[in-house]
């Protein structure tokens, strides 16, 4: 049973997880981070004790890492408590972690995380993977007080789930970020959008998206199309994105 919980990271992921997992009535017995001032300030939110030094971690029932995919490596073979160790990293896979441990695990909700925007992990699905049934069963009763939402979900399985998730939620973000500035741009504010990306959010959530598709790329129309790669003659980057994204909308839409 996991009781004890040190949390390695103090970045996006780790304030929101250590913020519900003290909501939910669990022990986080102390936070790490390399820098202080980021240990101290989630330590202070989270009413525990921090340190910057891996070979100061309290005894736990859990480690659970929550760092930069290309940190992660360095941090596990650091470790040095003889526990159960989860990563929450949606590309890394599993058998990472048997390089350092008997008993390890992923431990990975998938949502967009700020640090200064709170979130409702009750609706957050969480995949879980496991180095046994016993440790499974341990992350299954944690991750099942957080969320409604817990299924086992395999390394592999996981990459395409985690490259999924930048297909719909960075790349979109950044085609928003096109857009705001493009507004800027000609004093007109971004919260004209916010209707539209309203509904066509809530459109994906009762059809498949194929069938939600609209726009001039849906039927090719050459007209529009050329206009607006008229508006975009001077911004080559834009204009490559635009291209790029009408010819696969185009292509999808009539291989369907």
């Amino acid at each position: 049973m996991i009781q004890k919980i040190v949390l390695i990271g103090a970045g996006n992921l780790a304030t929101q997880l250590g913020k519900a997992l003290r909501e939910n009535g669990l022990d986080v017995v102390q936070v790490y981070s390399r820098t202080e001032a980021s240990a101290k300030a989630l330590a202070f939110v989270l009413e525990c004790p921090y340190t910057t030094s891996l070979d100061e971690l309290e005894p736990c029932d859990l480690c659970l890492v929550s760092v930069k995919d290309d940190a992660l490596e360095t941090v596990l073979r650091q470790i040095p408590l003889e526990t159960t160790v989860v990563h929450t990293a949606g590309s890394i896979p599993m058998e990472l972690l048997s390089n350092y441990f008997k008993n390890f695990g992923v431990f990975y909700p998938l949502q967009t995380f700020s640090k200064q925007r709170d979130v409702d992990f009750s609706t957050i699905p969480i995949c879980l993977e496991a180095s046994s049934d016993e440790v499974f069963a341990d992350l299954q009763v944690l991750a099942q007080k957080l969320s409604s939402s817990v299924q086992p979900i395999y390394s592999e399985e996981r990459r395409v789930l985690h490259l999924a998730a930048v297909y719909t939620c960075n790349f979109v973000n950044h085609l928003y970020q096109i857009g705001d500035s493009m507004l800027e741009e000609k004093g007109l504010s971004f919260d004209l959008l916010k209707p539209l990306i309203q509904e066509t959010a809530q459109k994906v959530m009762g059809m498949k998206p194929i069938d939600a598709q609209t726009g001039p790329a849906v039927r090719m129309d050459e007209t529009i199309i050329n206009k607006h790669l008229d508006l975009l003659a001077d911004q080559p980057e834009r204009k490559k994105i635009y291209q790029l994204v009408t010819e696969s909308i185009y292509k999808t839409q009539n291989t369907k």
